[in-house]
């Protein structure tokens, strides 16, 4: 299966649209993650098996043993004890479709691909790149159990390292996606010259790490229910800063274990965002040489300020489902488009002009 030595135009449109589905698969797998968090279903299900997980309990007994092994579990015993079968079947059924979600995503993503390999339809540097997506693909079904198993011996939670590893997997893939889908839906002699647009360049770069950094922040506020405290904006307990914010120890893991530096840091980070993408936003809507730029660079400034909406919202409201599943959709879009703004400055494959 050695990639072809390059593409057509219809070959590289065709494999834009697949990975362009694929990228929508992944972007609803991680909203439904997300609700699945905010039910606490993430831990109904106590074991992982990669091939026969496709199929749900069938049968009245099926679903009375599957019971029993929740009824295991330190989330049944310390957290909803008593539950009935029926409202397990609520809670599993959240984390199930998460699950099915990301096999349907490894299908859609391995057979067009083994396809295209068989076909020769991809050059050397697509092919590469589409082995690594589907590498840190199956490494993300193994991080997704491993976040899991957090919550299966001692406390009824996972892990929040381990949950904004998985999350920051997830963004990868998703923002690879976007980025391949993008490079080969557009003609490959065409780019602004290097000279026009090489700081532009870096302060897109340097904006899609902020806004990673943001996501990864959300992560650790998630994972802590960090939420649920300081619900007031902008202060919190009536502070600027809380002054909870080095109450931990040792000092240095505040910012990672602290309910209130946690918090604080990312609503730091949120205005970051927003401030530095309205000034990008001004900032090419004067200097780009692209129509495509200046209205990524417009819809991003939009949708950060829709974000950051959103978050106080769900924060004063101690954060319900519709609103924190709302929010993390905010989160991919607006990381989808700081990657379709850096990717709408690549350098053309030729000489500059």
């Amino acid at each position: 299966m050695t990639p072809g030595a390059a593409m057509t135009p219809g070959a590289r449109r065709a494999v834009a649209r697949w990975l362009a589905v694929v990228a929508a698969l992944v972007f609803v797998t991680v909203v439904v993650g997300g609700v699945t968090r905010l039910t606490g279903s993430g831990l109904s299900m106590t074991d992982w098996r990669p091939v026969t997980g496709w199929i749900p309990p069938m049968s009245e007994a099926e679903w009375r043993a599957e019971f029993a092994r929740y009824r295991a579990s330190p989330e049944y015993r310390t957290v909803n004890r008593g539950m009935a079968l029926d409202g397990f079947k609520t809670i599993f059924w959240f984390e199930f479709s998460h699950r099915a979600l990301g096999r349907i995503v490894a299908l859609a993503f391995f057979v067009p691909f083994m396809a295209f390999l068989l076909a020769r339809g991809l050059d050397p540097p697509t092919a590469r790149r589409l082995w690594l997506l589907l590498g840190l693909g199956a490494l993300q079904g193994a991080v997704g159990w491993f976040m899991v198993k957090s919550g299966l011996v001692d406390r009824p939670s996972v892990s929040h390292y381990r949950l904004a590893m998985h999350l920051a997997l997830a963004f990868l893939i998703y923002g690879g996606l976007v980025w391949t889908a993008a490079g080969l839906a557009r003609d490959p002699d065409y780019g602004p010259a290097e000279r026009a647009v090489a700081g532009q360049r870096r302060r897109a770069a340097a904006l899609l790490a902020l806004v990673s950094l943001t996501v990864v922040s959300g992560a650790f506020v998630a994972g802590l229910d960090a939420g649920l405290h300081y619900n007031t904006f902008p202060l919190m307990d009536g502070r600027l800063v809380p002054a909870d914010y080095l109450a931990g120890e040792p000092v240095w893991l505040n910012p990672f274990q602290n309910v209130a530096a946690v918090q604080f840091n990312h609503r730091l980070l949120a205005v970051a965002t927003v401030l530095a993408t309205v000034v990008c936003r001004f900032g090419l809507a004067r200097s780009s040489p692209t129509r495509g730029t200046r209205m990524a660079a417009g819809a991003l400034a939009a949708t950060a300020v829709l974000q950051a909406g959103l978050g106080v919202a769900a924060l004063l409201a101690y954060v319900p489902v519709w609103l924190g599943a709302l929010h993390q959709a905010g989160a991919l879009a607006l990381f989808t488009l700081a990657v379709l703004l850096l990717a709408s400055l690549r350098q053309r494959a030729g000489p500059a002009g």
